[in-house]
């Protein structure tokens, strides 16, 4: 088993932040400060530290026909989870960058994909493979 990743990242917002990964995203909170939140982003340590200044990226590589953010992070989940997310996202009214879909249809590394950004416009992308075994292959 893998062992989790850690990733800090500006928000302008903790407030908005606690509501967006906590309550929506359903990650627990772990440790937090006036300055910053600790959440549990399936088993992986992300952190959100206020930056009043933070400015999001725009950039974009192009990847099967569409514009993805870059930078970007999120998780690798189970079909199963991706879906529900999905389906959480979408009865919030969440606006997708990219909106659910299968990316390299029939093709190796065939995966869901799902782009959506956060209140302080961080980009974060969840995928899901029918085959885990694609997900380094060429």
């Amino acid at each position: 088993m893998p062992r989790p990743f850690h990733l800090a990242f500006p928000v302008h917002d903790l407030a908005a932040a606690r509501a967006f990964y906590g309550a929506l995203l359903g990650c627990p909170e772990g440790r937090s400060s006036e300055r910053w939140i600790d959440f549990d982003l399936f088993g992986h340590q992300i952190v959100a530290h206020l930056d009043p200044a933070a400015t999001p990226a725009t950039r974009t590589n192009p990847v099967d026909g569409h514009d993805v953010p870059v930078p970007h992070f999120g998780v690798v989940l189970t079909m199963e989870d991706w879906h529900a997310l999905a389906a959480k996202l979408e009865s919030a009214g969440i606006a997708f960058g990219i909106a659910p879909h299968i990316r390299f249809q029939g093709q190796v590394g065939e995966q869901a994909t799902m782009f959506f950004r956060d209140p302080s416009g961080n980009a974060l992308e969840f995928k899901a493979f029918a085959d885990d075994a694609m997900v380094f292959a060429k």
